[in-house]
């Protein structure tokens, strides 16, 4: 595996964790102005360099594929539900909802088919904030990664403008793991991920938007838009998370996925050191919650090297 790829895939994993734990301090304010915006780790609901449920939620995913690949969603249900139980300090409405009928014993289909029929509208970022481990698991193929980006997200959250965004932001992964241009990744992405039109346009204009254009609200179609345009629009790691943190409102989910994506284009080595090294958040155990710092280098280089498996392959 060449060294500029394996950078580029321990850039994601910790880009996101950095872009959430920046953004934490700032979820729910209104936009900062470009000449008072927030540049460092902050105190927010939790001490500075405090990840939120984005990258915890995203950290049960990588588990889950590491124990089974292609993705188990009866195992990914039992872990959300495992963390869900520990009382994480942030879950979303529609995610706590879902998890909290799994957890009577529900079966997760069930338990979503259920929760999205009371709203059949709700097209959360809940599952897009959390879905960059299906990018590095899947780094060399991407069919299998576009299946299992929209997989995990029907876990929790089945429209179908959350599964779409699912796998183009993961496909975006791809073609940047690869070395590709973030113009290039972009347009690649959209080809390949079956958008709804809606989407598709709001991806395409998003480069072309102004900062007081862009509601950053939690609506999934609002982070994609975000996330793009923090990407295309600035020229290093740390000026997308930035800008695009500073938009206030849902500003932990929108700087984990721009995160995601600008680690993914520029790599760790691009990432600060200051920011890396106050990371942490909280972790379930079997009475509660544990203050946890992850190595997520190692975790980016285990998930590079997960063998999935071709189930049609396999069974011949």
């Amino acid at each position: 595996m060449e060294a500029a790829l394996q950078d580029r895939a321990r850039g994601c994993a910790v880009g996101a964790a950095v872009g959430d734990a920046l953004g934490m301090p700032l979820e729910f304010d209104p936009p900062r102005p470009e000449t008072y915006m927030v540049r460092e780790m902050g105190v927010g609901r939790l001490p500075p360099g405090t990840f939120t449920d984005d990258t915890e939620m995203a950290l049960a995913l990588a588990e889950s594929l590491l124990w089974a690949c292609p993705l188990e969603p009866q195992d990914l249900a039992r872990r959300f539900v495992a963390w869900h139980r520990a009382g994480p300090y942030d879950i979303g409405l529609h995610t706590r909802s879902v998890l909290a009928r799994v957890a009577t014993g529900t079966p997760w289909d069930l338990a979503v088919e259920a929760q999205q029929a009371e709203n059949p509208e709700s097209a959360g970022n809940g599952s897009l904030m959390r879905a960059w481990p299906v990018a590095l698991a899947y780094w060399d193929d991407l069919n299998e990664l576009l299946s299992e980006s929209r997989l995990q997200s029907r876990v929790t959250h089945p429209h179908p403008e959350c599964e779409a965004a699912c796998a183009f932001s993961n496909a975006t992964i791809y073609y940047l793991l690869q070395g590709a241009e973030k113009a290039e990744s972009v347009a690649e992405a959209v080809r390949a991920s079956s958008l709804p039109a809606e989407s598709q346009a709001t991806i395409e204009a998003a480069p072309l938007r102004s900062r007081d254009q862009l509601a950053n609200s939690g609506w999934v179609r609002h982070t994609l838009e975000s996330a793009v345009w923090g990407l295309m629009t600035t020229d290093s790691f740390e000026e997308a998370v930035i800008q695009v943190v500073n938009l206030g409102r849902d500003a932990d989910t929108a700087g984990a996925v721009v995160g995601a994506l600008a680690g993914a284009a520029y790599g760790l080595s691009a990432i600060p050191e200051r920011w890396r090294q106050v990371l942490r958040g909280q972790w379930p155990i079997k009475d509660g919650l544990v203050w946890r710092t992850p190595d997520l280098v190692r975790l980016a280089d285990r998930l590079l090297g997960v063998q999935c498996i071709d189930e049609a392959s396999a069974t011949g």
